[in-house]
């Protein structure tokens, strides 16, 4: 698996869990680094797809998929 494209600018990449480092690395090699379940997988990243990198919120974690879903529905169904 290829490494996601948006590791620049992805605040979780650049270190968003300072104070958690063997769990950062291991989402990091997981998710990020194709390393594992790959980008695909990353609520992040599906997010970013569905509704663009500015619906991402900050505090989104990797394996937050339930949450991401939460937010797409949302999306889909403003009130």
């Amino acid at each position: 698996m290829a490494e996601c494209p948006n590791l620049t600018g992805c605040p979780f990449f650049n270190d968003r869990m300072a104070n958690m480092p063997a769990i950062a690395q291991l989402y990091k090699r997981r998710y990020c680094l194709g390393q594992g379940e790959g980008k695909e997988s990353c609520a992040r990243w599906i997010v970013a797809q569905k509704l663009g990198k500015e619906y991402v919120p900050p505090d989104l974690f990797p394996n937050q998929l339930e949450r991401a879903q939460q937010i797409l529905q949302q999306a889909q169904n403003p009130k």
